[in-house]
């Protein structure tokens, strides 16, 4: 009985083993038979009809409305930082809202040299609020792969100008130029405000300043649904199309210098639109934030607590985040921060 247990066990391995033999020879088989040179033209003629649909005519005025808040976002930041100052570091990206910067050792220097480090506090801009992000300008979303050679050939604009481009918009036209070259952002970090004596007060410019900041995040979160875009998982790099290019202009690798190739992934809302969170002072909070109590602190986007300290209404999607309601500092630490 034994032996023809074995026997039977034996006769089902070498059947199971003849089946897999036979499927994976069959795989490579039809693998082998694969002609590249038919197939490739059938995967051009696919790529074409897929151009045909965009844009796609129902995000057409979501590209509009873009342009419009991201117009309004710039000129109200711009009109607020006459009235509150801001502070920004002089050798990493953070940035204070306020006559002073804090005191916390979260500086870790130009290019990462150093950590834990006190900030030097410069003036800060618009630039620092409104982080400029630029892509390549395509012709047509489904152009050929821009090569490295080929990447002084193609301008550099915004990505979200990109993006509406692309979802059909024509950035270029004359009804369009005010509302969106000259309310573009400069490298100098400043930009010409349209008609700022619109707004009657502060409050009613924070209002409607963080209302373009909420309509352009939500716009721009729908359009990429529609229209892909990449990020470098290395660096900030974005490109707005179905692929990356080729670009060598990475970097992430010390023996590649800059010469590093971008490693694509999928961008999100955060990589064309930066929210930029910033350390803010609560009134239950010492007058200079200290380190020893930065766990206490709430944090908050730069054009959000820009426009709270304007006076505009807070949506309570960030009360967590800026911790409205959380306790302060705890009276043990006062003396460490007295003494330093």
């Amino acid at each position: 009985m034994w032996r023809g247990f074995m026997a039977l066990q034996q006769k089902l391995g070498y059947h199971i083993l003849d089946n897999a033999t036979y499927y994976f020879s069959q795989s490579r088989h039809y693998r082998k038979k694969v002609d590249w040179n038919k197939l490739r033209p059938m995967i051009h003629k696919r790529l074409e009809k897929r151009a045909k649909d965009y844009p796609v005519k129902a995000m057409v005025p979501v590209a509009y409305e873009v342009i419009k808040a991201r117009a309004l976002l710039i000129d109200g930041v711009t009109t607020l930082l006459k009235s509150i100052p801001i502070k920004a570091c002089k050798y990493c990206p953070e940035i204070f809202i306020g006559e002073k910067g804090h005191l916390m050792k979260t500086c870790y220097g130009y290019r990462r040299h150093a950590k834990n480090q006190f900030h030097e506090w410069i003036a800060g801009g618009l630039n620092d609020i409104v982080v400029p992000v630029e892509t390549f300008h395509l012709k047509s979303m489904f152009q050929d792969i821009i090569k490295h050679d080929q990447r002084f050939d193609f301008d550099r604009i915004p990505a979200v100008l990109e993006l509406c481009c692309q979802a059909g918009v024509n950035i270029f036209d004359e009804s369009l130029q005010s509302m969106i070259w000259k309310s573009n952002i400069s490298e100098g970090g400043t930009a010409t405000a349209t008609k700022p004596q619109l707004f009657k007060d502060l409050i009613t410019i924070a209002n409607g300043t963080l209302d373009a900041w909420e309509r352009l995040r939500s716009g721009v979160q729908r359009l990429l649904l529609v229209y892909p875009g990449k990020v470098c998982k290395h660096c900030s790099e974005v490109h707005i199309g179905p692929s990356g290019h080729k670009a060598r202009l990475c970097g992430v690798f010390k023996h590649e210098s800059w010469r590093g190739t971008h490693l694509w992934k999928k961008a999100e809302l955060d990589d064309i639109v930066p929210p930029k969170v910033v350390w803010r002072r609560r009134c239950q909070d010492p007058p200079v934030l200290f380190d020893e109590g930065r766990d206490f602190y709430g944090h908050a986007p730069a054009v959000v607590e820009l426009c709270t300290q304007a006076g505009a209404v807070v949506p309570t999607k960030y009360f967590c985040m800026m911790k409205f309601n959380g306790l302060g500092p705890p009276a043990s630490l006062l003396p460490n921060i007295s003494s330093s």
